[in-house]
């Protein structure tokens, strides 16, 4: 367990964020290899199938993550005001939920999976495989859910690296396995899929053992499951408004993704090779607000809203910095990067992939403040704030796939997401001013 509420607070987040940074650089390099593996020794038609998929897949997880970060919320909360009775009651809650969470999705996801894909105007020719590699994805959301609700109870009690132990394990095996099911034994997407949930059982069902283990204090009595009820109604909101904000925003990726699939495979591929080399620099940013979300709920259980201001101040001036040196690193590796991954000659492919990195990365300017901001207005519990930017990126992601693209092609979908980034931040800054100074006038 970690104290965030003493010591240096730009030296707590930046510590904190560095597991963190690096199970989703892991994360994001186990993505591009499976790409490769799939695009590699199957074909280009599988390659588009498994990153179209993703959007879907992504909002699952984005649900289920954003739920399970709420909870960590609470936890974290009640760990900073030291009240160990109301951290047991929060955990047994959140698994609870998190059990209820798994039925209703899994349940929803089977059965409405196939007419989704066909709305995303999913091409004909890739539709069998990504109908069968989601499906296989989704019946193992359950193993996803029990790692995201380990981690995110281990990183509310500040630690960050445990996760990140079970990560590696994880993507290791996944590599491993996707190798042997693909290139060996010629199972084709399928096996991509097969590895992915077989890695994320032995991950979860390991991370679970340890957390009970290790950290026996946080345990639910029997006496903390009956009390749990009381709990769930703030734990339910709290979750829901983190889990709501992450589907939100991947439901317009989902309805933008319709408008990329209607411009054909190639741009289909371009568009995963760009966006898992994007996704990969944005991890630099990306993390610094999940750990304001864990620094920010302590310091506002201990009552100590100073900290909570040095705070922003420190992860913001850090995430700057960073963006302006991806850019410039962005600048020199999207090239080879997108032509690695999609292992392609096609130019067409390869230069609308770089179009899309090199206009997103210019932005990530914008991009650090906003997730620094909506994550610690969370932490300081403000529930729909957060909602209403991710809202306003729904609702530009809509406009874009019914104007912009129709327009300018596939140069509006990599507009779409800037536009919508400086939006948000400058929303969330006056907002967080606001709710700063009411806190602060709340104190005295």
């Amino acid at each position: 367990m970690k104290n965030m509420t003493e010591g240096n607070p730009a030296k707590l987040i930046i510590l904190f964020t560095i597991p963190l940074i690096c199970g989703n650089i892991l994360q994001q390099l186990y993505n591009i290899g499976d790409g490769k593996i799939v695009s590699e020794y199957i074909d280009e038609l599988a390659f588009a199938a498994v990153g179209m998929t993703a959007v879907v897949s992504n909002t699952l997880n984005g649900l289920i993550g954003g739920f399970t970060q709420g909870f960590g919320i609470l936890i974290a909360n009640s760990f900073g005001a030291k009240d160990m009775n109301r951290l047991r009651r929060s955990v047994a809650g959140s698994i609870i939920l998190t059990i209820f969470l798994v039925i209703v999705l899994t349940t929803l996801g089977m059965l409405f999976i196939k007419p989704i894909l066909i709305t995303l105007n999913t091409p004909e020719e890739i539709l069998p495989q990504a109908l069968s590699y989601v499906r296989i994805i989704i019946g193992g959301i359950i193993f996803t859910a029990t790692y995201n609700l380990n981690a995110n109870m281990l990183r509310a009690l500040g630690d960050s690296k445990t996760p990140l132990f079970f990560l590696i394990m994880s993507v290791i095996l996944n590599l491993g396995l996707d190798y042997i099911f693909v290139r060996i034994l010629n199972m084709g997407i399928n096996g991509a899929a097969y590895a992915t949930v077989i890695s994320q059982t032995i991950c979860s069902a390991s991370c679970l053992i340890y957390t009970f283990k290790r950290f026996r204090n946080i345990i639910p009595l029997k006496e903390d499951w009956k009390e749990a009820f009381n709990e769930l109604s703030e734990l339910f909101t709290t979750g829901l408004s983190m889990g709501l904000m992450g589907c939100i925003v991947n439901i317009g990726t989902i309805i933008l993704q319709g408008a990329i699939n209607s411009l054909g495979s190639e741009i289909m591929a371009a568009h995963v090779a760009g966006r898992r080399v994007l996704d990969l620099l944005m991890i630099m940013i990306f993390t610094f607000g999940f750990s304001m979300t864990t620094y920010v709920s302590q310091n506002m259980g201990a009552g100590r809203l100073d900290r909570v201001k040095q705070g922003v101040k420190a992860a913001t001036l850090t995430v700057t910095a960073i963006s302006i040196t991806l850019v410039l690193i962005c600048l020199i590796i999207s090239r080879p990067a997108v032509t690695w991954i999609a292992s392609t000659d096609n130019m067409n492919i390869i230069d609308n992939g770089v179009m899309y990195c090199r206009t997103g990365v210019y932005f990530f300017v914008a991009l650090g403040p906003l997730f620094v901001l909506r994550c610690t207005l969370q932490g300081m519990g403000h529930k729909i704030i957060p909602l209403y930017s991710s809202v306003m990126e729904l609702t530009i992601k809509v406009l874009s796939a019914s104007i912009l693209v129709p327009a300018i092609g596939y140069l509006g979908v990599a507009l779409t997401e800037p536009i919508s980034w400086v939006l948000m931040t400058t929303m969330l800054f006056f907002m967080y001013i606001h709710y700063i100074n009411k806190e602060a006038a709340l104190a005295v």
